[in-house]
Order: C-alpha cells, then structure tokens, then sequence
C-alpha cells in the first residue's frame, strides 16, 4: 500500500526558511520520480519541483527557483523540500506525490498524494 506522510510545515516570517519531509512507504524512492505541489487559497494546484529517481535530476517552477531544493534519502525512503527567502507568495497546502510507474519526472503521473502540510508566510 502507498503511502506518504509530508510534515513540516507552519508558520514563518517572510524571508525565513521551512524544510518539509515527504516519508514514503510501501514503495522505494530508489525506482520512481517523486514531486511536490501547492496549492494556495483559491488557486489551481501547481508543481512545485520533482526529482528523477535514476538520475537524481532535479526539476524547479520558475518562482521558486534559487531559493527551493529538493533531495532525497534512499535509506530513509524519504523526500525533503528546502524552502529558503520565503515570500508570502509562497502560502499555501504543500503535497508531495507520485505514481510508481515511472522514473522521469516529465512523466509523472501523480497517481498517489499525501494529506498536505500548511505552510504560511506572514509577519
């Protein structure tokens, strides 16, 4: 069975920093792309970034490019977003997801998605 559980989420003042963990579980991160999404009050969920599996190839919207990382664990089977320069703009329920179909983050699906962790940026 699929699982991923995000945390790390909260409150931070515009500038500061938020790392959040994706724990995945009853599949390997080792084998398939795995990525985050948003989804701010009254907008359309967006991609956020996604990594490769294979080759650990990384994947950034515009707007957060420079200030967001993504990496991952193997051994912990687990997927972090580093969030850094934090804006305002940037509030909204971050979801991690993937598919377990394929490897290559221009093909993932996002069959499977976790429960969301808030993230809010205000002083």
């Amino acid at each position: 069975q699929v699982q991923l559980v995000e945390s790390g989420g909260g409150l931070v003042q515009p500038g500061g920093s938020l790392r959040l963990s994706c724990a995945a579980s009853g599949f390997s991160l080792n084998y398939y792309a795995i990525g985050w999404f948003r989804q701010a009050p009254g907008k359309e969920r967006e991609g956020v970034s996604c990594i490769n599996s294979r080759d650990g190839y990384t994947y950034y919207t515009d707007s957060v490019k420079g200030r967001f990382t993504i990496s991952r664990d193997n051994a912990k089977n687990t997927v972090y977003l580093q969030m850094n320069s934090l804006e305002p703009e940037d509030t909204a329920v971050y979801y991690c997801a993937t598919d377990t179909s394929n490897w290559y983050c221009p093909h993932l699906t996002a069959r499977y998605w976790g429960q969301g962790t808030q993230v809010t940026v205000s002083s």
